[in-house]
């Protein structure tokens, strides 16, 4: 079976930035998502289409297609009293935002009363380098079509 649209799609992954490895699947903990729903980025997605089961390959994503490109305008300044504890440069942090979503930021400096944040993805404007082994293919259940995601054996509930 091939990986196309509403399939349910097992793999193995290795992800590189400038030779450096930022993430990988553990071993026998495959990621696991619904193809065709944005749930992995964009480049990688498209590059798997069609793939089958025992399948390897190698993909680099642009950042048009990965995390998008760095927006300077993702950068502000926030009050240091906006913070319950100490504050880590470096540190991703969550903020709410009005319509309840919750965005993740990173802390690039403290200076006196004022935190400069970036609201850019951390992989934002970077060349992403994949490794992946295709484990799985399989048709998605209606449940998971209906929740636009895949669920993996008996751990997904819903509130």
């Amino acid at each position: 079976m091939n990986i196309t649209q509403d399939k349910v799609v097992k793999l193995d992954y290795k992800l590189t930035v400038n030779g450096e490895i930022v993430d990988q699947s553990e071993a026998g903990e495959p990621l696991e998502y619904l193809h065709g729903h944005s749930n992995i980025i964009e480049g990688l997605e498209k590059q798997l289409e069609g793939k089958a089961a025992g399948d390897s390959l190698q993909v680099t994503v642009q950042p048009e297609e990965g995390y998008g490109l760095r927006d300077e305008e993702n950068i502000d300044d926030l009050s240091r009293e906006d913070f319950e504890d100490d504050i880590e440069v470096g540190q991703t942090y969550y903020a709410q935002a009005e319509d309840g979503s919750v965005i993740p930021f990173t802390v690039m400096a403290v200076e006196g009363d004022t935190v400069k944040v970036d609201f850019n993805p951390p992989l934002a404007g970077m060349v992403l380098d994949f490794d992946v082994t295709v484990l799985a293919v399989r048709d998605a259940t209606s449940e998971e079509l209906e929740h636009g995601h895949a669920h993996s054996g008996d751990d997904h509930d819903h509130e």
